[in-house]
């Protein structure tokens, strides 16, 4: 493996106040090409202003693999920059049908019939080997529900009819759409659009070549609750898009895995903002992830930006991870319908969501998809 001229400008352009040193002495070495195993410090002048003569370890294909990755990250931001992205029309509500019925004899969540939105209940989320078995049939049933909603998107299906799918899967399965009912939701899913961040309700717009879809599940099943969302890729999407989904899947897996017993909450938002940071986009703060059980929406909260929020993980407990990620600004707008949020800027957003359960050397992720 050679060392190519072409490395001291690689070095100016990822770090331009380094760009004299680097220059002239790369500059001058250029003239004869060396093979990787020296360090750099080998040819780099002494506190004295001459050249060292002494070897260093073989650290330097190490520090090539940095390069390469800053410039690989450079060059991902200037692409992000100047890539010309398909102005689409901001989204517009459509018609927005009644809810649709559940059986009587399916158990429903003690929230339905008030529209009153439920306070977080203060109650963490630790369950036994029964409820471990229940958490996991309730996820178990949700997962499959969102993997078949994901093949309806498509275009020119509405919302609406991936609503009614979703509805007719999970009461045919005994379980009830737990959004249905919550806070007065009309819908028994949540389907967001393109810059719609969350929350959005399935109405009558037919999905669009090239648009983004973020389908939220969840289904309340013997008295638990099993949560999860993906993003969806609806025909043929523009790459800053699909990168956009990409990313905010790893930053989804990358967080799950600082999860264990005994690991601290902030951990979460700490690795999903370095990913995050890494490609240019803004993490949003004012969704959260939550503890899930038989309460939907319980402490302890999960934010998933940078923070200082004290409290550690427990064997046995289950919650949401569902980070937000925009291409543009991370400040939100909500409909009128008090539930629809959008970016204020119109950028696209992405979101995944896993309920996972905390074991004593990591966690399971229960919502596998």
């Amino acid at each position: 493996m050679r060392f190519f001229p072409k490395m001291a400008a690689q070095l100016a352009m990822v770090f331009p106040g380094m760009a004299s040193p680097f220059s002239s002495y790369l500059g001058a070495l250029s003239e004869k090409p060396f093979l990787v195993g020296w360090s750099l410090c080998s040819f780099l002048p002494s506190a004295a202003g001459k050249s060292t003569k002494q070897s260093c370890d073989a650290i330097i294909a190490r520090r090539l693999s940095g390069l390469e990755e800053a410039i690989r990250i450079r060059r991902l931001r200037e692409q992000q920059g100047t890539t010309k992205v398909r102005k689409r029309p901001p989204l517009k509500r459509g018609k927005i049908s009644g809810p649709l019925s559940v059986p009587d004899h399916i158990p429903k969540p003690y929230y339905v019939g008030s529209n009153q939105l439920p306070e977080l209940s203060s109650e963490y989320q630790i369950h036994d080997a029964e409820g471990i078995a229940q958490m996991r049939a309730a996820c178990e049933l949700a997962s499959r529900v969102l993997d078949f909603a994901g093949t309806m998107v498509k275009p020119s299906v509405t919302t609406n009819e991936i609503d009614k799918a979703v509805h007719n899967m999970i009461i045919d399965a005994g379980a009830y759409p737990s959004p249905l009912g919550y806070g007065g939701f009309p819908k028994s899913v949540c389907t967001s659009v393109n810059e719609c961040m969350c929350h959005g309700i399935p109405d009558s717009r037919q999905l669009q070549d090239g648009d983004i879809l973020n389908i939220d599940v969840t289904v309340y099943l013997n008295g638990y609750h099993g949560d999860t969302s993906k993003t969806f890729l609806c025909g043929k999407v523009n790459e800053p898009t699909k990168r956009l989904v990409k990313v905010t899947e790893e930053c989804l897996e990358r967080a799950i895995a600082v999860c264990k017993d005994g690991a601290s909450f902030k951990k979460i938002g700490k690795r999903i903002s370095e990913i995050a940071e890494r490609y240019g986009y803004g993490v949003v703060e004012r969704f959260v992830g939550h503890g899930v059980g038989t309460v939907f929406h319980s402490e302890p909260v999960i934010m998933h930006n940078r923070n200082d929020k004290s409290g550690s993980m427990v064997e046995g407990q289950t919650f949401t991870i569902e980070p937000i990620l925009t291409m543009g600004t991370i400040d939100c707008v909500t409909w009128d319908d008090g539930w629809t949020t959008l970016t204020a800027d119109g950028q696209p957003s992405a979101q995944f969501e896993h309920t996972i359960l905390i074991t004593r050397t990591g966690a399971e992720v229960l919502t596998k998809f």
